[in-house]
């Protein structure tokens, strides 16, 4: 149970009750017993023994409380009980309400397993739905994705191919260029270009 619940008037009331029946066994042996077990010694050091007493009682107190709050732990005590409460809560209200034609109803011929039925079944239904909704939104979702990755490995593909063909059309074009006699053309420029300034010249 959370912090944020406030506890129950049962739970309020038992624990108030076993912490008050704790104490009292706790301090069910009085001084006097102890006196009577240890007589010398109460009679030699009273302030010593009385202190024992004291710091005995207070242990065993403590131990209880300690060992009742790991029980209570471990078990759900304080959970169980506040919602036993609100289960009685509950079925004292619809009583007053006069709503005595439910499914879950306890009659003396009614078999406990019906009943639970009556309780988890439309529990167990809606969760099945819900079930049901989240999982046709994964199929929705895991389809769009399956779309998407074939369509980016369409593109790339695509992609890959054109950078294929534009490699290929560069090593087509830089095989061309080393075919070209660039002596000849060199001598050719050098020609046209003498004859340019033999044109200008007056």
């Amino acid at each position: 149970m959370t912090k944020a619940t406030q506890d129950t008037k049962r739970w309020t009331h038992f624990h108030f009750a076993l912490q008050l029946a704790i104490n009292r066994a706790a301090h069910k042996w009085t001084y006097e017993d102890f006196q009577d077990c240890f007589a010398l010694w109460c009679k030699e050091e009273p302030h010593g023994a009385e202190g024992i007493f004291n710091t005995i009682s207070r242990h065993m107190e403590d131990h209880v409380h300690a060992s009742c709050e790991r029980l209570f732990k471990d078990s759900n005590v304080r959970e169980n009980i506040n919602t036993l409460h609100t289960v009685v809560a509950e079925a004292r209200a619809r009583k007053q309400r006069g709503e005595l034609d439910r499914k879950d109803l306890w009659k003396e011929d009614l078999d406990p397993r019906a009943a639970v039925r009556a309780r988890t079944v439309p529990i167990l239904q809606a969760e099945r739905e819900r079930l049901k909704e989240t999982l046709q939104k994964l199929e929705e979702e895991n389809i769009a994705l399956y779309e998407e990755t074939v369509k980016n490995v369409q593109n790339e593909r695509e992609a890959r191919e054109r950078i294929q063909e534009l490699l290929k059309h560069a090593d087509e074009v830089y095989s061309r260029w080393h075919e070209i006699p660039h002596d000849e053309i060199g001598l050719w420029s050098m020609q046209v270009a003498e004859n340019l300034v033999a044109d200008r010249l007056p």
